[in-house]
């Protein structure tokens, strides 16, 4: 059976269910990420699409679509971000805060080449994203 875990939004009023094991979890430095929480990074839990539901509040969701790789989800009544869909990968990145349950446990730093908050944690640092996700995979130092 799979795991499933809970969680939402900041007032409660979106609930969502994750199931399963996440595919990646990290930090991402982009600036669209850093503009749009208004932090110096997202720690995200990456998810197969089809293992991201809503299951309360659905009608609550308002979407930001910036460009077609990403679609950011937040609780209108709230306006807590929740998740960004990736349509284009398959995937659902899901905001790390957003699933208390889910033991954080970052393995990657994406987008590292935009950051403002220098880490050194002894993670990869990628200039963008994997080769295998359309980025050119290079690391850079901490």
């Amino acid at each position: 059976m799979a795991s499933i875990h809970k969680g939402g939004c900041f007032c409660g009023a979106v609930e969502i269910e994750v199931a399963g094991a996440p595919e990646e979890m990290g930090y991402c430095h982009c600036n669209s990420c850093r503009s749009y929480t208004g932090g110096p990074l997202v720690a995200f839990v990456l998810f197969k699409a089809e293992n991201v539901r809503i299951t309360k509040g659905a009608e609550l969701i308002g979407r930001f679509k910036k460009t077609e790789m990403s679609e950011r989800q937040f609780c209108t009544k709230c306006g807590g971000h929740i998740m960004t869909g990736h349509p284009t990968m398959g995937f659902t990145d899901v905001y790390a805060a957003a699933i208390p349950t889910v033991a954080f446990k970052p393995s990657v730093h994406l987008h590292y080449a935009q950051t403002v908050l220098p880490i050194k944690d002894g993670l990869p640092k990628l200039r963008d994203f994997p080769a295998h996700a359309g980025g050119t995979g290079e690391a850079m130092p901490e």
